[in-house]
């Protein structure tokens, strides 16, 4: 074998080994099964949609932070200064990303304290209160298809991901929960926003931008 054919051929081993492990990464991350999706873990909540009317903000079409800070929200305003710290402040940019809190009828003074303190660090046009009376407020609560309770003020330390289509979306696999299926996220404590919700978030946005870019492909 003449010194010409040797050197051609070695190029080509040099050339498949450089650029074969590119060309598989490349593959990799323009593949459309190179994602986890958010698993669904209760369908289609009809109760969201059901109390929406002309001066709430709808679910659909939205990824939704939903919580519930009873009566007593100026004792439970940690939970609101996590979720704005961890949640709120990372995915404001998303346009479609809202955090909607649904409040008993009675309590517009207090939630106007709250939002004053926390519009003293975030623009916060993208936050929701929704008041609601008692008994509306526990249905959609129990809509949800959870293990949780709510307790006498209408309070619950979880927050939910709802997503664009009304569904409530969390893990399926989570090691800390005995069945593995955790619902919501305790936002008493911010280690678990930060660690789990904020992961899940992310999940769940890259899902939707995925969806798009895959929509204007097939255009």
């Amino acid at each position: 074998m003449s010194q010409k054919k040797v050197n051609k051929k070695s190029k080509i081993i040099l050339s498949i080994l450089f650029f074969g492990p590119l060309l598989f990464y490349l593959s990799l991350l323009t593949g459309t099964h190179s994602y986890t999706k958010l698993p669904v873990l209760t369908e289609n909540i009809n109760s969201l949609k059901q109390f929406e009317d002309a001066e709430d903000h709808s679910f659909v079409g939205h990824v939704t932070v939903l919580a519930f800070l009873g009566e007593d929200v100026l004792n439970y305003k940690t939970n609101a200064l996590n979720l704005n710290e961890k949640i709120y402040k990372n995915f404001y940019g998303y346009p479609d990303f809202q955090i909607l809190v649904l409040m008993p009828v009675g309590t517009e003074e207090k939630v106007a304290q709250l939002r004053k303190e926390l519009g003293a660090t975030s623009d916060i046009e993208k936050w929701y209160f929704v008041f609601k009376e008692k008994k509306e407020i526990k249905e959609i609560f129990q809509s949800l298809h959870t293990p949780y309770l709510m307790n006498e003020v209408n309070y619950s330390p979880y927050a939910f991901i709802i997503d664009k289509n009304g569904n409530l979306r969390g893990r399926n696999d989570d090691e800390d929960e005995v069945n593995g299926l955790l619902y919501g996220y305790n936002a008493e404590t911010v280690a678990l926003i930060h660690q789990k919700m904020v992961d899940d978030m992310k999940v769940l946005m890259a899902e939707y931008r995925l969806a798009l870019k895959s929509n204007k492909r097939e255009i």
